[in-house]
C-alpha cells in the first residue's frame, strides 16, 4: 500500500535528510577508530569491541525513548506483538549488523571500510525490486547502481590500479554488515505502517545495544579509561546513531527503499574524507576522484527516473 503524501517525500527534502544521515553514518568510521585509542581498546579484543558498540548503542536508545516520552509527551505502549516486532528488528538492526561491522571497521582502514559499506545500497536496491511491486529495478536505476558499485571497486585498489587486497574479518565483515542491514531496512519500512518511528528506532537500538553490550561482557569485554575525550566520543557516536537512524526510518515510511536507500553510495564519500581528515588516511587519489563521479552520476541516475515519474503522475 502507498503511503500517504508528506513533505518526507519531496525530492529535496529526501535529498537533504538522506545527505544528512549518510554523513553522520560516514563519520562513525574515523570516530569509532578514535574510540577504540581512547578507550585503550586493543585490535585483536573482540569483546571490549562488542561492549564499546553496546554502550553506544544503548545510550542512543535511552536518549530517543526520553525525548519521545518527555519531549514529545508520548506514552512507550505497543502490544506484546509490537514489542516482539521492534525487539527483533534491534536485535538484527543493531545487534548482529554491529557485529560484523564493528570487527570489520578495526580490521580494515576507515576509508576502505566506509567504501565496502556502500555495498548497502546494492544489496537495497535488488531486494526491493524482488519484495515490492512498485519498486522495481528499471534501465536507468539499474546503470546507476552498477556505476556506483563499479565506483566502490575502484576505491579498493591501490594507487597503479592493479593490486587489489580483501580481508574477510575486514571488508568481508563490511560487507556482511551492509547485507544485514539492507535486510532489516526492508523490515523496519514494515513496522512504520504502524508504529511511531521514534518508538521503532528507540527501541530497537536499546535492544540491540543491550545484546551487544551482554555478549560482549560474557565473552570477558570491559571498556574502561573513561575521559573527557572518550567520553565526548562515545556520546557523539550515540548522537549520531540516534538521530541518523530516526531520520532514515521516517524517510523509509514515506518513499520507495530502492528511492532512499541509493544515497548510501554517498557514505563512502563522507567516510573517506573524514578519515583523511581525522586519521590521516589518503584519499587524495586519481582512482577516489574517479570513484567520486561514478558515485554521484549513480545516484542522479537513479533519482531522475524517480523525478520522471514523479511529474508524470502529476
Amino acid at each position: 500500500m502507498e503511503q500517504p503524501r508528506s513533505k518526507f517525500s519531496d525530492p529535496l527534502i529526501v535529498m537533504l535528510i538522506a545527505g544528512l544521515c549518510c554523513l553522520l553514518w560516514g563519520s562513525a568510521y574515523p570516530s569509532i577508530k578514535l574510540g577504540y585509542v581512547a578507550f585503550h581498546i586493543l585490535p585483536a579484543d573482540i569483546a571490549s569491541k562488542y561492549v564499546f558498540a553496546g554502550y553506544r548503542f544503548s545510550l542512543a536508545g535511552i536518549l530517543l525513548l526520553l525525548l519521545y516520552r518527555f519531549g514529545f509527551r508520548r506514552k512507550l505502549k505497543l502490544s506484546g506483538r509490537e514489542w516482539a516486532g521492534v525487539g527483533l528488528l534491534g536485535v538484527l538492526q543493531t545487534g548482529l549488523q554491529y557485529m560484523f561491522f564493528y570487527v570489520g571497521v578495526a580490521n580494515t582502514t576507515g576509508v576502505k571500510g566506509s567504501i565496502m559499506n556502500a555495498t548497502t545500497t546494492f544489496f537495497s536496491v535488488v531486494l526491493a525490486h524482488f519484495i515490492y511491486k512498485n519498486d522495481k529495478l528499471s534501465r536507468n536505476k539499474i546503470v546507476g547502481c552498477v556505476l556506483g558499485f563499479i565506483g566502490v571497486i575502484i576505491v579498493n585498489f591501490h594507487a597503479d590500479l592493479l593490486t587489489f587486497s580483501f580481508s574477510f574479518t575486514g571488508e568481508g565483515f563490511i560487507i556482511i554488515a551492509a547485507l544485514v542491514f539492507s535486510i532489516t531496512a526492508i523490515y523496519a519500512k514494515r513496522l512504520t505502517a504502524t508504529i511511531d518511528v521514534m518508538m521503532i528506532t528507540g527501541v530497537s537500538l536499546l535492544a540491540g545495544g543491550v545484546m551487544l553490550t551482554l555478549l560482549g561482557l560474557s565473552l570477558g569485554g570491559r571498556v574502561t579509561h573513561f575521559s573527557w575525550e572518550s567520553t565526548i566520543n562515545l556520546v557523539y557516536l550515540a548522537l549520531l546513531s540516534s538521530v541518523a537512524f530516526c531520520l532514515w526510518n521516517v524517510l523509509l515510511k514515506y518513499n520507495k527503499v530502492g528511492r532512499v536507500s541509493v544515497y548510501n553510495f554517498l557514505i563512502p564519500i563522507f567516510g573517506a574524507l573524514l578519515s583523511a581528515l581525522f586519521l590521516g588516511e589518503t584519499i587524495w587519489e586519481l582512482k577516489n576522484l574517479i570513484a567520486l563521479v561514478l558515485v554521484s552520476v549513480g545516484i542522479y541516475l537513479v533519482n531522475r527516473v524517480s523525478s520522471l515519474r514523479m511529474t508524470k503522475i502529476r
